[in-house]
């Protein structure tokens, strides 16, 4: 009866993954969309996985100092700390293919890394890599050159060839990973993103909507971005169709200022010179970086949300304005017509007139407002973090047989 105990736990051993994260995303010093999908990722994969050994994987020559306390009710993750220099320790991975990772980690089945970046693993061990988009091939013009090289020496080409399996976060990901790197479609799973419980309609009583509004200083009444401030979100676009809107001298659309809000980006000073000639640049106000928690009040009290980018992968903030209840403006492209679909209205990003018009059918007719908020929530009901992290958990455990 011992020796088949043993046995038995020997075979239930075997079934016990140890998956290796890349975690140097949350070295960027800000929080960036790649670090919230990873965070949200892991989290909610401990969650419902308690059998398997997940080790983190961070580096860093600096000092730094980061909050892990979202993990102290799991015990089967593990962080591993080192303190290589960042570019010796990429060279040495981008040229020698070593260290390995794995090893460093004392040993994994398999190793997720959420982003491009360079890595060093040994060939028994299966490489999954998420893909968000492929932005920087269509336009390198939107990023800087630095990025560009960074791109370039990470070679995504030969990261998909080594990847055992491929997330893609959209479909428009997945034909873009078909189409220019020719990845074998059996290779790539679809598995969209989530969003977060915290964005909601609120009750239009709450007074926390009276303090953020004072806190940022908004307006009554304003048309919303929220994103990087960089070319490819196409901020000019979004100046641009507002200037056609104000000069049409409609007293109802006068009321509504521009608020753009976001991190700073490449190239931005080119966005703060075309509102510095605008006729209307009183009315364009930029309230900078927003915090976290206080997005869901920004959708809520925003009369309508505009997002013309050039390319997305996936494209959380219309999605977080959806389920806040806020009418959306979106491009016609890539992902777009996947996330949001019918409960936004889609517009050609390059043509300012068609986000004018956008703009202006929304703000005039309040019972169109009311029935994108209605399809909106619905739409947005669709993408939750607990789904992506149930089809992770799939892909790992069908790599590990």
């Amino acid at each position: 009866m011992v020796g088949f105990n043993k046995i038995l736990l020997e075979q239930v051993g075997l079934n016990i993954m140890k998956i290796g994260i890349d975690a140097r995303c949350f070295l960027g010093g800000r929080k960036s969309g790649v670090e919230e999908y990873t965070y949200q990722v892991i989290k909610n994969v401990l969650k419902r996985d308690k059998k398997n050994q997940y080790v983190l994987f961070l580096n860093s020559a600096k000092d730094f100092q980061l909050s892990w306390s979202w993990l102290k009710d799991f015990d089967n993750v593990k962080i591993k700390k080192f303190r290589w220099p960042n570019k010796l320790l990429n060279f040495f991975f981008w040229y020698l293919n070593w260290p390995k990772i794995d090893k460093m980690l004392g040993g994994v089945d398999i190793f997720w890394a959420p982003n491009w970046n360079f890595w060093g693993l040994s060939r028994k061990v299966k490489f999954v890599l998420t893909v968000h988009d492929l932005s920087f091939e269509y336009y390198p013009e939107t990023f800087s050159w630095k990025r560009r090289w960074w791109h370039f020496f990470v070679n995504p080409r030969r990261a998909v060839k080594r990847a055992d399996k491929i997330i893609a976060i959209s479909r428009s990901t997945y034909d873009d990973l078909v189409n220019f790197y020719h990845v074998p479609k059996e290779k790539i799973k679809i598995i969209h993103s989530g969003i977060k419980d915290d964005y909601q309609v609120l009750n239009r009583n709450d007074l926390k909507l009276i303090e953020i509004k004072e806190k940022y200083r908004l307006p009554f009444n304003f048309i919303f971005f929220l994103g990087t401030l960089e070319p490819r979100k196409n901020i000019v676009g979004i100046v641009k169709a507002y200037e056609e809107l104000r000069r049409e001298n409609h007293p109802e659309l006068d009321k509504y200022k521009l608020v753009i809000a976001g991190n700073p980006g490449w190239k931005m000073q080119k966005i703060f010179q075309v509102v510095s000639q605008s006729v209307f640049r009183r009315d364009i106000l930029f309230i900078g970086p927003v915090a976290e928690k206080d997005k869901v009040y920004l959708y809520n009290l925003a009369t309508v949300f505009v997002f013309p980018s050039l390319l997305e992968g996936f494209g959380f903030p219309p999605l977080e304005a959806l389920k806040s209840g806020t009418p959306v403006i979106v491009s016609s492209n890539s992902s777009f017509p996947e996330t949001v679909g019918r409960a936004g209205i889609m517009i050609d990003p390059d043509r300012f007139s068609e986000i004018k018009e956008a703009m202006r059918t929304l703000l005039l007719k309040r019972e169109l407002r009311e029935s994108f908020q209605v399809e909106g929530l619905r739409q947005a009901q669709k993408f939750s973090w607990s789904k992506t992290a149930q089809e992770y958990l799939k892909v790992w455990q069908n790599l590990a047989g």
